[in-house]
């Protein structure tokens, strides 16, 4: 649930709903027209979100759907009686702009693909917050989130070759060597070809470089071809 007003409240209630709508919440805005910006009345042009077009009344913490709610109003003492109602109610609450009165803070969030990286300031500097999160963006390979893509089309080739369940821990601590010994750049580098070859270093329990996977070097393996039966080397 959302109430907005005005001024910088905008921008606030416009990131808030944003991010609820990324986590699949159901989103509840209530708010005079006055206090809509234009992001936010497109989501509820299209039906992203439910609107009240007036302000916040106390029965509307009767619902028992609602799981938590957030205010971005530009009057503090409101902010305080929604803070209470919520409280009486055991609702969780944030007012914006107002830690103390905060049950749960937001992050500055990073995503990229299935990676989603949050920094917090716990409602103290959520400007810093942002700066922090976009230096560590910088820092990260490009495709980072295309590499754990196919981190996970590995695992779940490694469980066709492994299928059953007392292979459990050797395939973890198989897929913890991988992403310890290959870098990011690696894993993001890491095609179908490369997989298959891979996999054929489970059963042995090792894990060669990514350089000797990509030549075609079985190194000490002498040439195994991922078969349970007995090789040759000459």
């Amino acid at each position: 649930m959302q109430s907005a007003t005005t001024n910088t409240t905008f921008q606030v209630a416009a990131g808030r709903i944003y991010n609820l709508l990324c986590a699949n919440a159901a989103v509840t805005v209530i708010s005079p027209s006055d206090g809509l910006n234009p992001e936010v009345r497109h989501r509820i042009e299209i039906g992203a979100v439910e609107w009240h077009d007036r302000k916040f009344l106390e029965s509307d913490l009767d619902d028992p759907n609602i799981s938590m709610v957030m205010t971005a109003i530009d009057d503090p003492a409101a902010g305080t009686v929604i803070y209470k109602l919520c409280h009486e109610k055991r609702i969780p609450a944030n007012i914006a702009d107002v830690p103390p009165e905060c049950d749960f803070y937001f992050g500055s969030v990073h995503r990229d693909g299935p990676l989603q990286i949050m920094v917090s300031t716990n409602g103290n500097g959520p400007k810093l917050a942002s700066i922090v999160r976009k230096q560590i963006a910088k820092s990260l390979p490009h495709n980072i989130g295309e590499a754990i893509v196919k981190v996970g089309q590995l695992r779940r080739k490694l469980r066709k070759v492994a299928p059953d369940i007392s292979e459990g821990p050797k395939r973890m601590q198989w897929m913890i060597k991988v992403c310890d010994k290959w870098s990011l750049e690696d894993l993001c580098e890491m095609e179908e070809k490369d997989m298959e070859a891979l996999l054929g270093y489970y059963a042995p329990n090792e894990v060669p470089t990514f350089a000797a996977v990509r030549s075609g070097e079985m190194g000490e393996l002498g040439g195994w071809d991922g078969s349970f039966g007995w090789c040759c080397v000459v």
